[in-house]
């Protein structure tokens, strides 16, 4: 399916939901939303499905205009937040009443194989009333992928699981969707979860689409600083810098020599994702001070936040680490893994290794 939403935006009375913008999907491929809450990301996908019409704009699927078709009328497959399944029938009822909607073969085993996917098949002969609410969200998600829509839009479906099952999941779904021929949307707040599916992703802040392209290409090369800031987690560490010579220096840190910066301007904004920061020094890396204020672990990874003086940092190391609060620790930076924004936020440098399509 190709779907475009051409100058789309949603007014309700005199609130802007939904900025008018542009975005064609790539057809068969995972388009992921991500954006903070409020960003805009479920106004998108009613758009989409026909739930909602735009106030400005139009939406076109397969060439056709279809702006004002209502969803019944739309081979859309929805999950969100809000999961709905049919009270009456049994888990295996609510995943096979698309496949008897279209006389499949070998329902069963189709039936079976989503749920075992999805770790909910010891449940096939309950009520849904009898799950708990994560194991409800993966019915209405396998009923979803029963549908094998050609566009299947999923609103922070992993959202009410478990962290240990929605990393499980996540993965589960890269595999599902990559063997289909549905074109997906989903929505996310969080960048892990977006690098995790790949395809694309289009970045939203407060009802406007700020950027969208190949998942790694947004994320190596956000093109401003809310696109940086919204495609970090831990927060992007942000910092302001004022030439000084050939180098620029940073406030009450230390001075950077910015290769290949043609900046034309005397200030930046520096840009420092947490994994750039290192508790061991390379060449050419400087070197900063800083006092441990926390340091807590998620998953696989620890993430150690520092006062300096420059401000507060975050850093992230793979493992599992102890660090005393309080403590001093030294922390280094290499100046081609930086960010550099104009004052206005528009990208000027990325990362040297992600520069001129590096990988």
């Amino acid at each position: 399916m190709k779907l475009s939403l051409k100058q789309v935006g949603k007014s309700v009375g005199a609130a802007v939901h939904l900025y008018p913008l542009d975005l064609s999907l790539v057809p068969g491929a995972v388009t992921v939303l991500l954006g903070a809450t409020q960003a805009g990301k479920t106004s998108v996908m009613r758009l989409m499905a026909g739930l909602d019409v735009p106030t400005t704009g139009r939406v076109w699927v397969d060439e056709q205009d279809v702006t004002g078709t209502p969803v019944r009328e739309r081979n859309v497959a929805m999950v969100y937040q809000q999961f709905i399944n049919y009270p009456s029938m049994t888990v295996f009822d609510n995943i096979a009443s698309p496949l008897r909607l279209r006389g499949e073969a070998e329902m069963e085993r189709k039936v079976t194989h989503l749920a075992q996917r999805l770790r909910i098949d010891p449940f096939l002969k309950r009520l849904p009333a009898e799950l708990s609410g994560g194991q409800q969200q993966r019915v209405a998600l396998a009923r979803a992928l029963a549908k094998n829509a050609p566009l299947m839009l999923l609103d922070e479906p992993l959202v009410n699981l478990d962290y240990k099952l929605r990393e499980e999941l996540r993965d589960e779904l890269t595999q599902l969707f990559a063997t289909g021929d549905s074109t997906v949307v989903y929505a996310t707040t969080e960048p892990g979860e977006a690098l995790l599916l790949g395809g694309y992703t289009a970045v939203l802040q407060e009802g406007r689409l700020l950027q969208y392209g190949a998942t790694l290409d947004v994320f190596r090369r956000p093109e401003s600083l809310d696109v940086a800031r919204a495609f970090s987690d831990p927060p992007l560490n942000v910092l302001h810098a004022r030439q000084s010579g050939s180098s620029w220096q940073i406030a009450h840190g230390p001075a950077l020599d910015l290769k290949s910066l043609s900046a034309q301007t005397a200030d930046i904004t520096l840009g420092i994702r947490a994994a750039a920061l290192r508790v061991q020094g390379r060449a050419q890396d400087v070197s900063v001070m800083g006092r441990v204020q926390l340091a807590e672990i998620s998953g696989t990874d620890t993430y150690v936040h520092l006062q300096t003086a420059m401000g507060e940092l975050v850093m992230q190391r793979t493992g599992v680490h102890f660090f005393e609060l309080g403590s001093q620790i030294e922390v280094f930076l290499n100046p081609d893994d930086v960010y550099v924004f104009a004052p206005q936020g528009q990208l000027l440098r990325a990362p040297l290794a992600f520069e001129k399509g590096g990988r």
